[in-house]
């Protein structure tokens, strides 16, 4: 018979492992360029459709071309890997206002950001609520959360209550 350090690596030395009551120091503390992370997990997802309604007229506007937008979420702690979603979605027009439009997909995102609503609201949270300092926040959301986002981004979002801008008229 086999002794147990065979079939259990956490038992062998020298091998850290994340588990109840032992603590095992993060691989990427101390790193300082974003370009040492660890890569991405990347997941694809789509709104890419052949019609849909003007959001004006309400008409049927068919699909134009397609496009692909980069999303980071909240990352795996278990891999340690960031979690980054491939958006694939359509643009259309509107044959009889002929206005431009994307299929929607604010229930992933605010338009024209890079980071989820999951990380938006986790981040806000973290500064808000528990009271963190922006540089100890994004600390924070890389360690537990394996998502990087800037401390400027995040006074950003907190001065702005978590929400980007209201519409603008484009008159």
């Amino acid at each position: 018979m086999k002794d147990d350090t065979s079939r259990r690596p956490e038992l062998r030395e020298g091998v850290a492992m994340a588990s109840p009551g032992r603590y095992v120091p993060d691989r990427t503390e101390g790193t300082t360029r974003v370009e040492d992370l660890p890569k991405a997990k990347s997941f694809r997802q789509s709104r890419n459709y052949r019609r849909r309604r003007c959001v004006q007229c309400g008409r049927k506007a068919y699909r134009l071309r397609t496009a692909t937008r980069h999303l980071h979420d909240l990352g795996d702690p278990l891999s340690g890997r960031p979690r980054e979603i491939h958006l694939c979605y359509s643009q259309h027009r509107c044959p009889v206002c002929n206005r431009y439009f994307n299929a929607d997909m604010t229930d992933l995102a605010l338009p024209g950001s890079h980071y989820t609503h999951r990380v938006v609201h986790t981040a806000v949270r973290l500064v808000v609520e528990d009271g963190l300092p922006y540089r100890a926040a994004s600390w924070h959301l890389w360690r537990d959360h394996r998502v990087f986002v800037p401390f400027a981004t995040l006074q950003n979002w907190v001065e702005a209550g978590g929400k980007k801008g209201g519409r603008r008229d484009r008159r």
